[in-house]
């Protein structure tokens, strides 16, 4: 039985009656103070460690740079302010008389281009000999698979002071001492076991269902190895051939005790000319020829750093 009001009219729903309790009395939405939503937290941690990670990146640039920098500056400073009790990051007046001193004391284009000829040639001969042999030390996992990568790990365990007399009596005999062609040989055996274990892992990063399925569609496998293959490996075999350059323009200890004449000693012997006989050094044109000497492995990473970085997945896709 049902009451109804004095007014005969039953209560509405919406009427003051049935009002929904106040929102005071309703449990907060929000977290409780001192706490985070767990959702955050993630992010919170990755973006510390981001943070991290590039602080860690900017203090090795610095550790990088800082030479670079300081024989930026040394090689424009003048004799005065390289004698200062308190050098400066900028020299005060600036010059090139140091620049012009090296090339009058020293013959540093002959010396570059020496270095530039023995460099370019090593690496290109140690890529070719090195592509081929690493293909196949990635693709066949035989015994003289691992037979050949355990020589590569082992070959470069040995110091030159080890190899460099029995090396010059076999060049000796061969009668290429004092000459480039035998210096030549010798930085294409010294880097060609490294570049072999580097692009031997570039290849075995090649998926090979990629060369299987190249087969399937009636590729033969040398159109396989230029299509397919080839432009993935690109990027390896520009970083391993910048690796085999670098190796032999910076080398010394090979070029100085192989090379005699003047006119066929590299950058890195002719460097040592600046040095006096007591060991006193004339620093201003010793650090402009070393600049000249950096220019060219700064120049040529500069030209192809996108080659390496880019084209990882060129060929991939099915023309």
């Amino acid at each position: 039985m049902t009451h109804d009001s004095p007014s005969g009219e039953r209560p509405s729903p919406d009427s003051p009656s049935r009002k929904a309790p106040p929102s005071d009395s309703l449990p907060p939405n929000n977290p409780p103070p001192g706490r985070r939503p767990a959702a955050r937290r993630p992010a919170t941690r990755r973006t510390v460690g981001r943070a991290g990670q590039y602080l860690a990146l900017l203090c090795y640039l610095v550790f990088l740079a800082f030479p670079f920098l300081w024989l930026v500056s040394t090689a424009f400073k003048p004799p005065r302010e390289l004698g200062s009790l308190h050098p400066t990051w900028i020299p005060r007046a600036p010059t090139l008389d140091n620049f012009r001193t090296a090339f009058d004391e020293q013959p540093l284009l002959q010396a570059a281009a020496n270095s530039l000829l023995a460099a370019a040639v090593s690496a290109l001969v140690a890529i070719v000999l090195a592509t081929p042999m690493a293909y196949v030390l990635a693709r066949l996992r035989t015994r003289f698979a691992r037979a050949a990568t355990g020589w590569v790990v082992v070959s470069q365990a040995f110091p030159l002071v080890l190899v460099i007399i029995p090396l010059f009596l076999v060049l000796k005999t061969l009668h290429l001492v004092d000459a480039r062609t035998g210096l030549i040989l010798v930085y294409v055996v010294w880097s060609l076991p490294f570049a072999l274990w580097m692009l031997t892992g570039y290849v075995r990063a090649v998926p090979p269902e990629l060369e299987e399925a190249a087969a399937v569609d009636g590729a033969g496998r040398l159109r396989t190895l230029v299509s397919v293959t080839g432009p993935l490996l690109a990027p390896g075999i520009v970083a391993t051939g910048l690796f085999a350059f670098i190796t032999a323009w910076n080398e010394f200890f090979f070029a100085l005790v192989l090379l005699k004449s003047p006119e066929k000693q590299t950058m890195p012997v002719v460097l040592t000319h600046f040095l006096g006989a007591e060991g006193v050094a004339d620093l201003g044109p010793l650090a402009a020829a070393a600049l000249l000497a950096t220019l060219p492995s700064l120049l040529l990473f500069a030209i192809i750093q996108r080659r390496i970085t880019g084209g990882m997945l060129a060929g991939a896709v099915k023309n």
